[in-house]
């Protein structure tokens, strides 16, 4: 008899890594560079120093660094919620009568309820290490707002963030979790900056978008005196931190003698995605192995599936650097019914240009289906899962019963990027069958294209 897997398995404190793997040093290709918003010129690691803290901006720009050290101090604060646990989904895997093993790596372990803390807390931590004095940011469902509260209450930094209005108004409890930390929370577009009051007088009643919300933050952080902006997903640093993930992922499965052969992942900006794949793409990008790796978004916000590979503004206020990404256009705006998160216009350059060269794939699914998706599970496993988890949860199931056709055993790793217990107002929406679907037609999203800045490519 074959030995029985374990439902839930945690490396030690020993076994965490202790460097995050920077996956652009094995790509074939790298990720177009990003562009001066003035200029329209490759940026330099100096221009990115109004904005962001230096470490930061240094490991923005690096792409030749295989390991990162994690210092030490983030790595003793890191012990406080990690590693988090590899989980068999033995009664899922029953409920579906499939042969698929399905594993999925769990985030939800802490108080922001995400992997969002990952990323969070070095954020923090080179901030407080420069001397600066406060962060601005901004939160479309308040994951990473919560996770930087925290980060920066344990380092004693004042925060500003500027939430999506259509969340802060949907989701009272995270606004009370960031002011438990010392948050300031403003609701986005704000009346408080110059970018926020232009954006209300084109349209007073929008729900905001993460767009918006970051160019508020942008413009308070250089507008303030030692003050920074920070970013909990899209940019190069953000993915290089969440690496965490992908690096435990890949030594609990060595332990199992697993080997998944599909990763499955949400995808907003990129940040739950790449961290969890980062070290399997390095296995398909070296030729080690060939793991079919998805992400999953949703329909009414399809970056991957329905945008357009271009050089594009990361923010509605056409303040940031540019990036050539996988983009819906900097102006695009969620349907007000949009309840799944993953509301962001664009994807991760690193992720865009892999996505463009065929190493991974990519699906839309409609949030009815990722709710359903979402209380299946939370039957199966007890745990109730954050609606941007549950796209990926909905791809697995879709999967795992693919295999209950075909009779393949595959094995089948997912990320659970945290919990949802902060969004029951969608989840009562969903079981009163008041949720409904939008995809956005045609029409709609070529109002963003057309609005795609007129930059010629640049190799």
């Amino acid at each position: 008899m074959s030995k029985k897997i374990p439902h839930r398995l945690y490396l030690t404190e020993d076994q965490m890594p202790k460097q995050w793997y920077n996956l652009r040093a094995d790509m074939k290709e790298q990720a177009a560079p990003i562009l001066n918003p003035g200029t329209l010129q490759p940026a330099t690691v100096e221009e990115l120093y109004p904005v962001f803290c230096e470490k930061l901006a240094q490991q923005e720009m690096d792409h030749t660094t295989r390991y990162i050290d994690i210092p030490e101090e983030v790595q003793e604060f890191y012990k406080m919620y990690r590693p988090s646990p590899l989980i068999r989904a033995y009664n899922l895997e029953k409920a579906l009568g499939t042969p698929a093993k399905i594993y999925f790596k769990f985030e939800g372990n802490n108080t922001s309820g995400s992997h969002k803390l990952n990323s969070a807390i070095p954020q923090a931590y080179y901030a407080k290490e420069q001397g600066l004095t406060s962060l601005t940011t901004e939160t479309g469902a308040g994951q990473w707002g919560t996770a930087l509260a925290e980060a920066c209450s344990y380092y004693n930094l004042p925060l500003t963030v500027f939430m999506v209005k259509v969340s802060y108004e949907q989701k009272p409890f995270r606004k009370s979790v960031m002011q438990t930390f010392g948050a300031d929370i403003i609701p986005s577009p704000s009346e408080t900056t110059q970018v926020g009051r232009m954006i209300l007088s084109k349209d007073p009643n929008t729900g905001g978008s993460l767009g918006c919300a970051i160019s508020e933050a942008v413009e308070k952080a250089v507008t303030t005196p030692n003050c920074r902006y920070v970013l909990g997903s899209v940019l190069n640093q953000v993915l290089l931190h969440q690496s965490i993930i992908g690096l435990e992922s890949k030594i609990a499965m060595e332990m199992l003698d697993e080997y998944p052969d599909i990763i499955i992942g949400c995808a907003g900006g990129g940040s739950n995605l790449g961290g969890l794949i980062a070290p399997f793409m390095q296995d398909k990008l070296l030729g080690k192995a060939n793991p079919r790796i998805i992400a999953v978004e949703p329909a009414s916000c399809p970056s991957f599936t329905r945008g357009k590979y271009a050089y594009d503004f990361c923010d509605t206020g056409k303040v940031t650097p540019l990036a050539k990404m996988y983009t819906l256009g900097s102006s695009f705006m969620p349907s007000a019914n949009h309840a799944g998160g993953l509301r962001y216009h664009g994807m991760s350059p690193i992720l865009s240009k892999l996505y463009d060269d065929g190493y991974m794939e990519a699906v839309a699914v409609e949030q009815t289906k990722v709710f359903e998706a979402a209380v299946f599970f939370a039957k199966q496993e007890t745990i109730l899962p954050a609606p941007e988890s549950a796209h990926a949860i909905r791809a697995a199931i879709d999967e795992a019963l693919k295999c209950k056709e075909t009779g393949e055993a595959k094995t089948i790793l997912f990320g659970l990027t945290g919990t949802g217990y902060f969004d029951m107002t969608a989840y009562n929406a969903y079981l009163n069958g008041s949720m409904s679907d939008y995809v956005p037609s045609d029409a709609d999203l070529q109002r963003g294209f057309d609005q795609l800045p007129k930059i010629p490519d640049i190799q």
